[in-house]
């Protein structure tokens, strides 16, 4: 391996740290590791068949070189994606800022402040501009908002039977696809059809479903139509784009119960399809029903503000196969950047933007009815639609082609026209022209003076949005700059020290995997544009697949789903549908170890499935006579397995074989949960010992970073039977046949703008390379376990004493001798300058650490050396030398506000409570807030900014 290769860079321990770690756990060299570690009847025998490893530079230009394949075209698309302007600013701080997209998930809210209120600033802008009064923290797309919207009206409607759902064939054409996936197995009928041949009183839905604007572009007044459903005690659902509310009536004032939408135009490349942060607002009665995570504000312990998720109590991870959603990412990082652009601009400046967009529609309508086109409809905001009526299409193609412009065809002698904030006079001028040539009449020149406003006067907005003092304040470059960089402060990230998160792989997100993410040729691509001008996209796409094809043992892979639970739900949508394709469709039981996460069998509910749960035994494993057991119950109706590999509990269990054959010996599929794949890269690979199907993270083991809690992608590769049921996409044909499952998101490739990041990864490292990350992580793993467990026990280990990639300490004993709860530990790291281990999953009183292999073995010792400390400080506690509850842990983390106040009336010192260890006088992460009172915020619920300098001062 040469010194200088990206494998020296990306792994952290150097060669001779290596030997001494494999000393210190006593084993003699990687490979009897490895043995010890895996089971050998899984283990791959043979190198990954992969092309050689490139340097950074190599691989750039070698991604250069496909990327400049396609054919950046001028799209006038629309459908909810929409050419837009990042600020700068916001592109170079935030996108391109390692400080923002290597944060984990904010579930240690006392050290990622800065990154939840930006994340509250994203709800404002949301309740502001809807006017309802709750919004989440984003959703992936609005297609899968929309399906979410539906799912929660159900739940609100309580039993709703064979009530059906309405939606407007004014939606975008993407969205009712996804939707009609989500409501097939659910068992809801979805009518498509236009409202105004909707008999509400005689249909009877539970819920509707409208556009606003409409997907040709025209604006309808939905406010009879809604005032209606109330009365008929039906909910109304709105798809509402972001920037026309700027200007529109907003959705609670028509009357609306949920809006959905994107906010992709905030700010956010389309990236040929993601990722984007979608919306959901809703009224205050729905709270515990809005799936996703909602951002609030409380108090912590000095009585200040301070931010947190709330109401957890909604999340899957809890309420399991009791949930109404399997969300567990976010677009976290894409939220910030829409809450950023609403910062940015201002409400004068969307004003002004949206005002220009519409004013370019409505120069554009006015010239092309003058050369003869006939324009629709005569209210409309950024779309148009246009009849062609004597003009020959072919022409039409013919001179867009030329001028390498791209419409919507909604029919042979129709197009949709979209402006965006982008679109420039000459652009206009243009447009014109090659209309003009298409109908064979001379060009003429736009009104620039005067253009009308194109929206019904009935429905303008009656005052202006987003008031709140956050977005008036950091207009100037210099301002936004430094409230970004203020923010930043308040969060802890890998820019500060390692995140040991067990089942989340907090690994290196490298520069050079990140440099494509902004490439124009990546970030600029319309997902509906025609396949030709997207052939190296095409191009990377294939090859990432295949990699991951060889990488898993599976000879199918989907790209599409943008989320790894959206990946489960995926997965498990293709095995019903080979169950169903066998005549098979009574299969409906799933079986799920108890040690799942959360996200599976809320999934397993969501594709139709009845779940039964399967024990654990002492060991942590599968209990594979009460696998057989059920087996052999539910055998007749037996869908599928779902299993987690490694273990969640840190484990390679010896009898996946056999667990695999039990499943398939009545007649059922095995799904294996990929979160823990970087366990498994390049020494065993799932498609070969017994699974049907498995989801990937990309965001986990194949470098795509946290970004805070999103961005996410959850490919899924399957066995050769189960190919002809991967996901389709009625917009654009996808490789996908007659067989395929609707799409499960809104682009047919999901968050495709991301990919590069797992292609540069898998390129840069290499057969040899990917398989020497996974030796190290599980090196790294059992390196701290044994160093760890003289202190804290470690709760399961394999058959010959080791574990997998990562492992659980057991705090449990420490609470009744001392008081100490495992949520003191998580606060007190703080102080020494740590993101806290997974806490309390999947064993309540204990934590799991991930170390990866990107950390060094320097990083390894410090975080080790501050749990030892900290365990020393529990010592202390149980011998009687400091109180039970007066103590340096149950005050952590502490502020520099705290320390440094006039009072002190604490058993300890303020040296001790904030400099716990010599690191931390060379460089100290202050947490901004003291230990946050969660349950204060549950029962006062505040999802959007308080007056500012309340948690400004």
């Amino acid at each position: 391996m040469q010194k200088t290769s990206f494998v020296e860079r990306h792994v952290g321990p150097r060669k001779h740290e290596i030997s001494q770690m494999l000393g210190a756990v006593d084993a003699g060299s990687m490979d009897q590791l490895i043995q010890e570690t895996v089971p050998a009847g899984i283990r791959l025998g043979r190198p990954l068949e992969l092309p050689p490893a490139l340097s950074e530079s190599e691989a750039l230009a070698r991604l250069a070189g496909i990327v400049e394949k396609n054919i950046q075209a001028r799209s006038y698309i629309g459908m909810g994606y929409y050419d837009c302007i990042t600020p700068p600013v916001i592109q170079r701080n935030i996108l391109e800022n390692p400080g923002w997209y290597t944060q984990y998930t904010p579930y240690q809210a006392e050290i990622s402040q800065g990154r939840l209120e930006a994340m509250l600033n994203f709800q404002t802008m949301v309740i502001e501009l809807t006017g309802l009064p709750i919004a989440n923290a984003s959703l992936l797309d609005e297609g899968t908002a929309a399906a979410e919207a539906m799912a929660m009206c159900q739940a609100i409607q309580g039993k709703t039977e064979s009530r059906p759902f309405l939606v407007s064939s004014q939606c975008h054409p993407q969205t009712i696809e996804v939707i009609q996936t989500r409501a097939l197995p659910l068992g809801i009928p979805v009518e498509v059809s236009h409202p105004s041949t909707w008999n509400l009183e005689a249909k009877n839905p539970f819920a509707i479903l409208v556009q606003y604007p409409n997907t040709d572009g025209s604006v309808d007044d939905p406010r009879s139509l809604f005032a209606e459903a109330g009365r008929l005690d039906i909910r109304t659902i709105i798809a509402a784009d972001l920037l026309a509310l700027v200007l529109l009536a907003p959705p609670a004032e028509l009357g609306a119960d949920v809006a959905v939408g994107t906010t992709q135009r905030f700010g956010v490349p389309m990236g040929f399809g993601g990722p984007h942060a979608a919306y959901l607002a809703t009224k205050d009665e729905y709270k515990r029903l809005i799936p996703g995570r909602i951002v609030g504000v409380s108090q912590d312990a000095e009585g200040r503000p301070a931010i947190r998720l709330a109401l957890q109590t909604r999340e899957q991870h809890i309420r399991r196969d009791k949930a109404t959603s399997n969300i567990c990412t976010a677009q976290v990082l894409l939220a910030v950047m829409a809450s950023m652009y609403a910062v940015y601009h201002g409400p004068e400046g969307l004003k002004a933007i949206a005002e220009q967009v519409n004013s370019y529609a409505v120069r554009l309508s006015e010239a092309l009815q003058k050369l003869g086109y006939i324009v629709a409809s005569s209210s409309f905001f950024d779309t148009i639609h246009v009849k062609l009526g004597s003009v020959s299409p072919a022409a039409l193609h013919a001179s867009c082609s030329d001028a390498r412009i791209n419409l919507r065809w909604i029919s042979s002698s129709e197009v949709t026209i979209s402006m965006d904030e982008s679109v420039t006079e000459q652009d206009l001028s243009q447009l014109i022209a090659v209309f003009a040539a298409a109908a064979g009449k001379p060009v003429i020149a736009s009104n620039a003076q005067g253009a009308r406003s194109s929206l019904p006067s009935g429905l303008l907005r009656k005052g202006p949005a987003l008031q709140h003092p956050v977005f008036s304040r950091y207009h100037s470059e210099t301002e936004m700059l430094r409230y970004i960089r203020r923010l930043e402060s308040r969060d802890l990230s890998l820019t500060s020290s390692m995140i040991p998160l067990g089942s989340c792989t907090m690994k290196l997100n490298a520069t050079a995997e990140m440099f494509p993410v902004s490439w124009a040729g990546v970030s600029k691509l319309h997902p509906f544009i025609p396949s030709e001008q997207a052939v190296g996209y095409h191009q990377m796409l294939d090859e990432l697949s295949h990699w991951l094809s060889e990488i898993t043992g599976f000879p199918g892979v989907s790209l599409q789903p943008n989320a790894g639970s959206q990946g489960e739900y995926a997965g498990l949508l293709v095995i019903r549908e080979y169950h169903q394709s066998r005549g098979e469709g009574h299969r409906n039981i799933c079986l799920i170890p108890k040690s799942a996460h959360g996200t599976n069998p809320a999934s397993a509910v969501m594709a139709g499935m009845q779940v039964v749960v399967v024990e654990c035994d002492d060991q942590g494993n599968v209990d594979l006579r009460d696998l057989q057991a059920k087996a052999i119950e539910h055998g007749q109706n037996l869908a599928a397995l779902m299993v987690t590999y490694p273990s969640t509990h840190g484990v390679f269990e010896e009898e996946i074989r056999e667990i695999c054959a039990v499943i398939h010996g009545h007649g059922g599929q095995v799904y294996m949960d990929g979160a823990n794949m970087n366990a498994q890269v390049a020494l065993c690979r799932p498609g070969d010992f017994g699974p049907d199907v498995c989801h990937l993270n990309l965001h986990k083991t194949f470098c795509i970073p946290h970004g805070g809690g999103g961005p996410g992608m959850g490919p899924i590769c399957v066995a050769r039977h189960l190919m002809p049921f991967l996901p389709g996409h009625s917009v654009v044909k996808t490789k996908a046949g007659s067989t395929a499952i609707g799409a499960v998101s809104a682009a047919p490739w999901g968050s495709a703008s991301i990919l590069p990041i797992s292609w540069m990864y898998i390129a840069m490292m290499g057969a040899d390379g990917l398989r020497h990350a996974t030796e190290v992580a599980i090196l790294n793993a059992n390196y701290m376990a044994r160093r760890l467990e003289p202190y804290f026990p470690v709760l399961y280990q394999g058959s010959k004493g080791r574990v997998a990639h990562e492992c659980i300490l057991d705090l449990r004993p420490i609470k009744s001798s001392t008081g100490i709860e495992v949520e003191d530990v998580a606060k007190r790291l703080m102080d020494y300058g740590f993101h806290a281990p997974t806490v309390s999953f999947p064993v309540a009183g204990t934590i799991m650490i991930e170390p990866t292999e990107s950390e060094s073995l320097a990083e390894l010792d410090r975080f080790c050396d501050a749990m030892i400390a900290i365990h020393g400080e529990i010592q202390e506690i149980a011998d009687g030398k400091a109180d039970r509850a007066n103590n340096v842990l149950k005050h952590a983390p502490h502020t520099a506000r705290v320390v440094t106040s006039s009072a002190w009336d604490r058993p300890y010192s303020r040296e001790r409570a904030a400099f716990p260890a010599a690191w931390t006088r060379d460089w100290k992460f202050w947490p901004s807030v003291s230990r946050i009172n969660a349950v204060q915020g549950d029962r006062n619920l505040i999802c959007a900014c308080p007056p500012i300098d309340s948690y400004q001062s």
